[in-house]
């Protein structure tokens, strides 16, 4: 396949998934494996980094907007009755490190097993099921914080632990982790996707400016092999680069507002339906078509 089609093809795998709770992680690597691009390639590690970058400045534009607004009001918030700890910027950022402390402990535990189809099937299935059982039982019941203004330190605590689970079990999906974690402390389905936007944007910035970093400087105590991997660029490669990122970007632009849209009419079954689908599938076929 021309590798110009490729490009195109990730940046809207990537643009479609990173915010949907269906795991951009996953989507990537089955059509990486369909496509034969090789895992191991140092390039195409930095091709999946830098149109990840694409999806985060959409979501960065789309909510710029909002993000003024809570700088405007920090610390006090728009009634006044926020503080240091409890202003949504703040929270934000709490659950930001409680998502980092734990990542960065069990990160090597991950990479090894980032490339297992089983892992990430397995990630697809079980948080399929626990999204879909978590959205039908609290759909049940009064939301007890309808607007971000309105949530307090536990929340931010226990999603930011929640999202860590994304980072450690390829597969899993921030968005999903966190939209889950949101709606079991008490949040209705906008406010609980709106932290997960905020949330994601500190924790991708970090995440993709330090694997870029890695790939950019490898460690000198990595050794000869990694230095030997050290990607190489030329005018192809910088086009196809482009390609991705732009796609990713104009894509995820859509697909943001959609989902808002999507959410506050017909919840997240959908999505967990999806999930629960392609992780049987990849246990059933997934090694014969795809690879382990």
């Amino acid at each position: 396949m021309n590798v110009y089609i490729q490009s195109v093809l990730l940046g809207i795998v990537e643009g479609l998934t990173e915010f949907l709770p269906v795991s951009s992680t996953a989507h990537l690597r089955i059509v990486e494996a369909l496509m034969h691009i090789p895992m191991d390639d140092e390039y195409w590690k930095m091709y999946t980094i830098v149109i990840q970058a694409g999806a985060i400045l959409a979501l960065l534009m789309l909510y710029l907007e909002r993000i003024v607004g809570f700088l405007r009001t920090f610390p006090g918030g728009e009634k006044g009755d926020r503080n240091w700890l409890t202003h949504p910027l703040s929270l934000t950022m709490i659950a930001f490190a409680c998502t980092s402390a734990p990542a960065l402990l069990l990160k090597k535990w991950s990479d090894r097993n980032l490339g297992s189809l089983t892992v990430i099937a397995l990630a697809l299935l079980i948080g399929g099921l626990l999204m879909w059982v978590i959205d039908v039982r609290t759909s049940r019941y009064e939301p007890t914080t309808t607007h971000v203004e309105e949530m307090g330190l536990w929340h931010s605590i226990w999603i930011g632990l929640c999202q860590a689970t994304s980072a450690i079990f390829p597969g899993v999906s921030r968005s999903m982790s966190t939209i889950a974690a949101g709606q079991l402390a008490g949040l209705d389905r906008p406010s609980a996707l709106e932290f997960s936007f905020l949330l994601s944007i500190p924790t991708m910035l970090a995440a993709t400016g330090y694997d870029l970093v890695k790939e950019i400087h490898p460690s000198k105590a990595a050794g000869a092999a990694v230095a030997a991997a050290h990607v190489s660029m030329n005018s192809e490669r910088w086009i196809v680069l482009a390609i991705g990122f732009a796609v990713s970007f104009i894509v995820a632009l859509g697909v943001v507002e959609w989902f808002l849209l999507w959410v506050r009419r017909h919840g997240f079954t959908l999505f967990a339906i999806y999930r629960i689908a392609l992780g049987v599938a990849l246990l059933l076929w997934g090694g014969r078509y795809i690879g382990n």
